[in-house]
């Protein structure tokens, strides 16, 4: 059975590979991004794609390192106090 499980997921990371390097091959146009003050960058749609994906990605991560802080610093007072009392 966990062969089974196995061979289903890799057909599926496969399928999700070819489906997205057909999607990559079909959008090889030149796009040209406009920046502010006149700047310009000229590049495949798929890459541009690609970099707002990262900077999506990125900038989740940032926006959540925060929240992961102050949990991490309450969980550590929860366990100083649960020592404190269990002493």
């Amino acid at each position: 059975m966990k062969k089974l499980i196995g061979l289903l997921q890799w057909t599926l990371k496969a399928a999700i590979f070819f489906t997205l390097f057909a999607f990559a091959l079909n959008n090889q146009h030149d796009v040209t991004v406009h920046f502010f003050f006149g700047q310009q960058w000229l590049a495949p749609q798929v890459l541009v794609l690609l970099a707002v994906f990262v900077l999506g990605l990125v900038l989740g991560v940032l926006l959540m390192v925060p929240k992961w802080w102050r949990e991490h610093r309450q969980v550590h007072q929860l366990l100083a106090e649960s020592l404190v009392m269990y002493q």
